[in-house]
């Protein structure tokens, strides 16, 4: 039985939107902070990998940066409610996430870089976010920390992420990384066709052609998780650029349908969280999407689906499930005991 197969709000917390927008807003000027100096400080990977924040056992993470001949790394913490900063040669500094200003959040963190021989300038502008322009050592509009709420979104991206790397492994194509998105703020998973795609038209508040022209330069289908498109927020699946027949395509479960205004299909987030089985509810989504898109589009998808994609028949020279204990891989037995 998987983790999630049992309903346990503990595992997959309710995440009522309405409840929690302001911290929402909040938190997300913060993390667009932390996601910009990683973006400053990282080496430009294809379709701006380089810039994500990654789910960690206690919050988010930039990873390590390098800067120079050293590295550092920026967490946030949403148990014990610290921003931490962490560098190679063992260095510490940190802040509270508490209500605070966004330019209070932005000032006493770029004075710790300063302290740390770290300084970094970024663009303080937000971005993908229709109707914010402050820059963030400017805002003091915004200013709520929920320290219970942002512990209950954290506990659900958690559960996401897991789900999430299950399905990525079923793909043997190019794949991005389970990654969160600090634009726009959600977490995602993209598979990519192989080819090469026409220009992004753009439109995302604040970015250049050349920002969508890189991230949507092959051929994608991409699903993800984020707090619109329901109550709770919702699942996302899409595919660009799309093909005929790709949004009159069948997809489970029932209560997953297209929205014609974001031009996605969108699973609402309390349907898989109330579900007995929440992780067969959010990988039939993802699987289902992922066929609509790559069936219409006419991916290669005997090259490109495989570690133990659903019905998908042995491949020689891959590594299937059956034939995972002759690889002397013997840790990875069906049960860890």
């Amino acid at each position: 039985m998987s983790p999630g197969s049992i309903h346990d709000d503990a595992l997959w917390p309710a995440v009522p939107a309405d409840e929690w927008a302001d911290t929402r807003t909040t938190v997300h000027m913060w993390t667009q902070i932390v996601g910009k100096i990683r973006l400053a400080n990282t080496p430009v990977v294809n379709h701006w990998w380089n810039v994500t924040l990654y789910i960690t056992t206690t919050g988010l993470t930039t990873s390590p940066m390098p800067y120079g001949d050293r590295t550092f790394q920026i967490d946030f913490d949403f148990q014990d409610h610290r921003l931490r900063i962490s560098t190679s040669d063992g260095e510490e500094r940190s802040l509270k996430l508490e209500p605070r200003t966004v330019a209070d959040f932005y000032d006493e963190l770029m004075a710790h870089l300063d302290e740390l021989g770290l300084s970094t300038r970024i663009w303080t502008i937000p971005v993908e976010v229709p109707g914010l322009d402050t820059p963030f050592d400017q805002d003091v509009d915004h200013a709520s920390y929920d320290a219970e709420a942002m512990n209950r979104f954290w506990r659900s991206l958690v559960q996401v992420d897991r789900v999430f790397h299950e399905f990525r492994a079923r793909f043997v194509g190019k794949v991005s990384p389970v990654h969160f998105f600090w634009g726009g703020f959600d977490l995602a998973v993209t598979r990519f066709s192989g080819r090469t795609a026409p220009p992004h038209p753009g439109g995302a508040p604040h970015c250049g052609p050349e920002v969508m022209h890189e991230a949507y330069s092959h051929e994608v289908s991409s699903a993800g998780y984020w707090q619109g498109g329901g109550p709770e927020g919702s699942f996302y699946s899409y595919t660009y650029p799309d093909a005929p027949g790709y949004r009159d395509a069948p997809v489970r479960p029932t209560a997953a349908h297209w929205d014609a205004d974001l031009g996605e299909f969108i699973l609402p987030y309390e349907v898989v969280r109330t579900a007995e089985d929440p992780d067969a509810v959010l990988l039939e989504f993802l699987q289902t999407t992922y066929e609509a898109a790559a069936d219409t589009a006419h991916w290669d998808r005997a090259a490109l689906d495989a570690y133990g994609a659903p019905d998908a028949a042995p491949v020689h020279g891959r590594m299937s499930g059956s034939l995972l204990p002759g690889i002397c891989v013997m840790e990875r037995l069906t049960d860890p005991r």
